[in-house]
């Protein structure tokens, strides 16, 4: 196992569920709310989005193959979506696939427990997660060690979205909207390259290209 592959594991996860931008939106998202109430959404939300995220990391591919679709095809397509993220992480906007729409955090506001939704779905558990998962997993090849390392990223990577919200308002203060900006754009630079390899690696297992 490389450091390479875990490097490129935390990104994937870093980037697709974004710790320090979900601060400042889950600061908002909670406002009004008293110091108590907004430790337990937070805590109850990453759970929930961890339980879910390590369930699609067990069930993905078996999900996959029950539904007739191959792994090259599933790499192709994966691959598109996250570089779907990273486009609009670098352009800094919001089209729904790694934060919530704006009729989603409407629909928020008036909700007595964001905890579930929008906090754990589609925030923590999004589409872009939950696409890294299966792909990062399906990318170790059965290797349990390679699996087990994957597992222990999102983890971390779950862990720092938890001290995040947390700390939203800190974070927010300490890197204002335009340091959060540039952490994404680089970020998604770097996501673009990983998710252009997920499509490079799909087209050559299909066999179209060798």
């Amino acid at each position: 196992m490389s450091s390479d592959f875990l490097l490129s594991t935390f990104i994937a996860f870093f980037v697709t569920i974004d710790p320090i931008g979900l601060g400042p939106m889950f600061a908002g998202l909670s406002a009004g709310m008293d110091a108590r109430l907004r430790r337990r959404t937070a805590i109850k939300g990453v759970t929930i989005g961890t339980i879910l995220l390590f369930g699609f990391a067990f069930v993905g591919d078996l999900l996959l193959k029950s539904l007739g679709i191959s792994t090259a095809a599933f790499r192709i397509a994966g691959g598109i979506l996250l570089l779907l993220v990273a486009i609009e992480m670098v352009f800094a906007r919001e089209s729904g696939l790694r934060t919530a729409t704006e009729d989603e955090k409407q629909e928020a506001r008036h909700r007595a427990d964001i905890s579930v939704f929008p906090l754990a779905i589609p925030l923590i558990a999004g589409p872009g997660a939950m696409t890294s998962t299966v792909l990062l997993m399906g990318r170790a090849q059965g290797d349990p060690l390679m699996q087990v390392a994957v597992l222990g990223v999102l983890a971390l990577v779950l862990l720092s979205t938890l001290v995040c919200l947390l700390f939203a308002g800190e974070v927010s203060k300490l890197l204002g909207v335009t340091g959060i900006n540039v952490i994404n754009r680089v970020l998604g630079i770097l996501l673009t390259a990983l998710a252009c390899q997920f499509v490079i690696d799909g087209i050559i297992e299909s066999g179209i290209m060798r």
